[in-house]
């Protein structure tokens, strides 16, 4: 309870030191600003606002960094930050430029190292989906194999955070549903572009996929990530509707854009090896809404910390981070981008449920935990700059790449 009653006083904090902007007129908030930042209460562009602010913790004191963008906004939108491919990194700052973006925040967790598989390849892959201009990029990998601090209870790697052709933001669940036709039948697909299969299974990689090796996504269990890579392993190249080739180990470098990389492990490496060059096969696959009939322009992973105004039951209230999360109000019309700051001074940051509390202090209904630590980043370009500032400290020193992010953008 005493926890509880501090994470209300630090909330309470959040709204005095927001409810003094109109007084302050651009003075600057509450905790020293980070160099380059834009000064708190700044326009960025119509429909997109800039606030930093000082957040008292059970921890210490956390420095927030704010954006709020009007999705109503005619002029304002939002899509995929990604660097053209989905087993590839870059830093916030460049994806953002690279896109023409006016705002950005980093994304959802992924595969960032192999310790546990000594040899293969990280691959740098998100863990959840994404959709990049209405275009699916990947599904999401087994509950198990997920990279990051364990999932709130009754979150899956399904959950994305979106926003649909009708400009409104929205959680939902993402699921992948597919088959692979072959003369011998029609066998499920449980796998598209993702840095780890399920056992027993068959997964396809696109051009989308980019260059990296596929040998990851046959390492590890549905329930254990470390575990060891699997030894029944099959690769079969699918090109303009027919097998072109096949091998036992799954390869690496692109892949055409007529073509589909099968990969299959244990039972499916088995189903695999019955075809042979020349078959036809047919690839289908595609994401399913649980909630959402409206199509997403947008979507990237992560997990839902406040639904309806009331933060999800089992959030972690003792571990304290620097984190990156998005949240939205007003049927998804009004959304918050925040990002703590990693300074030394502030590189406590706050516990999930904290960062849940603060979120539903400044207005949201509901909010979106991304990756955090080293992950979290703050860009926006100023008016007529060619490139964007970041605007807070990472926590380890300089950008870390990441493979995808939040990007705002300005139209005419």
């Amino acid at each position: 309870m005493a926890r509880r009653r501090r994470h209300s006083a630090a909330s309470r904090s959040v709204l005095t030191v927001l409810t003094a902007f109109s007084a302050l007129a651009g003075a600057a908030l509450t905790g020293a600003a980070p160099a380059g930042a834009v000064p708190a209460g700044r326009h960025i562009t119509p429909g997109v606002s800039y606030r930093q602010f000082d957040v008292p913790t059970a921890a210490g004191t956390a420095h927030a960094h704010l954006l709020t963008v009007e999705l109503g906004n005619p002029h304002v939108r939002l899509d995929l930050l990604y660097p053209g491919a989905v087993a590839a990194r870059a830093t916030v700052s460049r994806l953002a430029d690279s896109a023409g973006a006016v705002a950005g925040v980093n994304g959802d967790f992924f595969n960032i190292t192999e310790t546990q598989h000594p040899g293969v390849e990280a691959t740098g892959a998100t863990v959840g989906p994404a959709i990049a201009d209405g275009q699916v990029l990947k599904a999401a990998v087994p509950k198990g194999q997920r990279f990051g601090p364990s999932l709130p209870p009754g979150t899956t790697t399904q959950d994305v955070f979106g926003v649909g052709t009708d400009g409104r933001a929205r959680l939902d669940r993402l699921s992948l549903v597919g088959s692979v036709t072959t003369p011998e039948g029609q066998l499920p697909l449980k796998g598209l572009n993702q840095y780890a299969l399920p056992v027993n299974s068959v997964g396809a990689f696109t051009a989308r996929w980019g260059t990296v090796s596929r040998v990851r996504a046959t390492c590890g269990t549905d329930t254990d990530r470390a575990a060891k890579c699997s030894t029944d392993t099959y690769e079969v190249t699918v090109e303009d509707g027919r097998v072109v080739s096949a091998s036992d180990t799954p390869g690496s470098g692109s892949i055409g854009t007529d073509s589909t990389v099968l990969v299959g492990r244990e039972a499916g490496a088995q189903q695999l090896r019955k075809l042979s060059v020349g078959d036809p096969v047919t690839v289908t696959h595609d994401l399913v809404a649980a909630s959402s009939k409206v199509p997403y322009v947008f979507a990237l992973g992560g997990y839902p910390v406040l639904r309806d105004g009331a933060p999800l039951s089992g959030l972690d209230d003792t571990t304290s981070a620097v984190r990156t999360a998005v949240g939205f109000t007003d049927d998804g019309r009004h959304m918050l981008l925040l990002a703590l700051d990693g300074a030394a001074a502030y590189r406590t940051g706050m516990t999930i449920a904290e960062e849940a509390d603060t979120l539903r202090e400044l207005g949201a209904s509901d909010a979106f935990n991304l990756d955090g630590g080293g992950s979290t980043e703050m860009v926006t370009r100023a008016p007529g700059a060619s490139a964007v500032t970041v605007l807070n400290h990472p926590s380890g020193g300089g950008e870390r790449p990441v493979p995808n992010g939040i990007g705002v953008f300005s139209t005419p």
